[in-house]
């Protein structure tokens, strides 16, 4: 079976300036390229002095990395970013099972944010993100399923999220990781997302939170090929270590991700999750005939040479298990 890295991640990169059918197993990803820095609305110096605090806005730089596999066709993922209010945010991970029935895994992803951009000043949104994923997702009409998080700023610092599956955002102040968003998921490598099927998850599924940030916060939002490949320690020091502008720090970031997506030594977040899990697995079956007298180790030689092609996995099971990267390799 082969073991093919396909889909790509998109990371968003966002600092708040200090001047003011069935369910899809997703499989790993390596990445895009694309820049945006859309301008920063400013704050007239006429205004008068909030009642809250100063005025709050994002300012924002993206950088994707394309698998070469997907260049030609611009990736399986989308996002958008709009300066409306104090700024939205909002990445959606396209799930390339679909490509399976012959079914663009880009198609969904894309007008999903499409729609989501067109409905942010929307009345009936009201600049509710899970409100703007409910009327994104009932405006959608092509073929396919994604994992989609959106996040909305208040310029009185308070910012709203909104996600469905395992797209996620981090918030670094002061060189220390002070919020983070958990994965939704069925099971490991699973996660929760929006289809154009019955049987995937809606609005209602969402997780809804909220943070205050402060003036000097950094923002770091992308989907699971971001957070999979890279730790959180390893996101703090490249945001306090670069210094030329949000837009670099994304490009520096999403190298990263990239980078070591493709070392298969690297014991990645993934990988170790992975494996943890797989040893509980075996921990867990003490009374198997199979694994009476067997060490973990000597097991996981056993899985290695266990295929279960029949299991209809999209990728090999015994890679998922033990958090074997997956770069195009048979």
């Amino acid at each position: 079976m082969a073991a093919t890295a396909v889909s790509q991640y998109y990371l968003s990169f966002h600092s708040i300036p200090e001047d003011g059918g069935t369910w899809r197993r997703r499989r790993r990803r390596t990445g895009s390229s694309v820049c945006c820095t859309p301008p920063v609305p400013s704050i007239p110096s006429s205004s008068p002095p909030p009642v809250v605090g100063p005025e709050l806005s994002l300012s924002f730089g993206a950088h994707v990395i394309p698998h070469p596999k997907k260049v030609e066709k611009g990736g399986e993922d989308a996002f958008f970013i709009s300066s409306y209010n104090g700024g939205v945010v909002a990445v959606a991970d396209g799930v390339s099972g679909w490509a399976e029935q012959n079914v663009n895994p880009a198609l969904f992803s894309r007008e999903l944010m499409s729609k989501a951009s067109s409905l942010v000043e929307d009345e009936e949104v009201s600049y509710n993100p899970r409100t703007l994923i409910q009327k994104a997702h009932a405006a959608t009409s092509s073929v396919g399923s994604a994992t989609v998080i959106i996040a909305m700023l208040e310029k009185n610092g308070t910012l709203k999220i909104a996600s469905v599956g395992d797209c996620g955002l981090r918030v670094i102040r002061k060189g220390q990781v002070v919020f983070s968003t958990s994965p939704e998921e069925h099971y490991f490598d699973c996660p929760y997302q929006l289809s154009s099927e019955a049987v995937g998850q809606t609005y209602l599924d969402a997780t809804v939170s909220s943070v205050e940030l402060v003036k000097g916060d950094t923002l770091v939002i992308g989907s699971d090929g971001l957070f999979d490949n890279v730790f959180d320690h390893e996101i703090v020091s490249a945001v306090g270590t670069t210094s030329d502008g949000v837009t670099n720090t994304a490009k520096v970031l999403a190298n990263l991700a990239h980078t070591h997506s493709l070392d298969l030594s690297y014991e990645s977040p993934y990988s170790l999750e992975a494996r943890a899990r797989v040893i509980n697995w075996i921990q867990n079956f003490p009374s198997s005939s199979l694994f009476q007298h067997c060490s973990i180790d000597s097991l996981m030689t056993l899985i290695l040479n266990y295929d279960l092609d029949q299991q209809g996995f999209d990728v090999p099971w015994w890679k998922k298990m033990l958090g074997m990267k997956l770069t195009g390799m048979t």
